[in-house]
């Protein structure tokens, strides 16, 4: 498989290491804004993308929904794990349904993370059948990390609100007062070099029991979304996938 990678930050630079002990190829990368000497392009087009049979692109929210624009014109399969741009997830589905085109996106493709989202969805079904229980989220990253909250945290709210139902409102950050019943709160923290660490709280009056994920580096991150990559560049679906679709397969 041919791989062009779009974003040569910290994930890029994973992914391209971890490639080199594969059968996968790095034959494209693609950075506006960056030095490094593996750097074949600075902005996406045809001829930049020529010979790569799939993207991955850990690019910037910004950006995001352009490239997949062009990805889907020139019909290149692709995996995103950029976020911050979910708020536009309706028009990028139009596109990419518009001429049969296809990309999977993820805020996290870390297998370990797949893995323990659905642990918490499960937990959340089993605690919402015990009224005491209350749940929280709480996420650590690198203080360098653009977003807050992080795409995983939103993925593992989303799978709790699914189960519980006495929770159907996120908080996001600091509450001004008393937290409300139905309130779900996901608190981000920034600071020094964490890679990410996630944890979902479930408290009563008599325990705690607290559900963690902690990436020790990114190589967990960059093998997912390797796996991901031929999983979108070999899967007859189109359209915008989700980390699910692929999962069910890879399950």
């Amino acid at each position: 498989m041919k791989i062009a990678l779009v974003g040569y930050g910290r994930m890029g630079k994973a992914i391209y290491a971890l490639s080199k002990n594969s059968k996968d190829s790095v034959v494209a990368i693609i950075d506006s804004f960056s030095n490094d000497k593996e750097v074949t392009a600075i902005n996406i087009s045809e001829s930049s993308l020529k010979h790569a049979d799939v993207v991955i692109d850990f690019s910037s929210p910004n950006s995001a929904v352009d490239n997949i624009k062009k990805y889907a014109e020139l019909h290149l399969p692709a995996v995103i794990g950029t976020t911050g741009w979910y708020d536009r997830i309706d028009e990028v589905e139009k596109i990419l349904s518009g001429n049969s085109s296809k990309a999977v996106y993820s805020g996290n493709f870390s297998l370990g993370v797949a893995i323990f989202s659905r642990i918490v969805k499960y937990a959340s079904h089993l605690f919402n059948k015990i009224p005491l229980y209350d749940v929280t989220l709480r996420e650590v990253h690198h203080k360098e990390k653009a977003d807050s909250p992080s795409g995983t945290a939103l993925m593992l709210a989303e799978r709790i609100l699914s189960e519980m139902d006495r929770k159907d409102t996120l908080l996001i950050g600091n509450s001004e007062g008393k937290i409300k019943p139905n309130e779900l709160q996901v608190v981000s923290e920034r600071v020094g070099y964490f890679s990410g660490m996630h944890e979902a709280i479930f408290d009563s009056p008599a325990d705690t029991v607290t559900l963690t994920h902690t990436a020790r580096t990114r190589d967990g991150f960059a093998f997912g979304a390797l796996r991901a990559a031929t999983w979108i560049s070999r899967t007859k679906k189109t359209g915008l996938l989700k980390m699910d679709d692929f999962l069910k397969e890879l399950f």
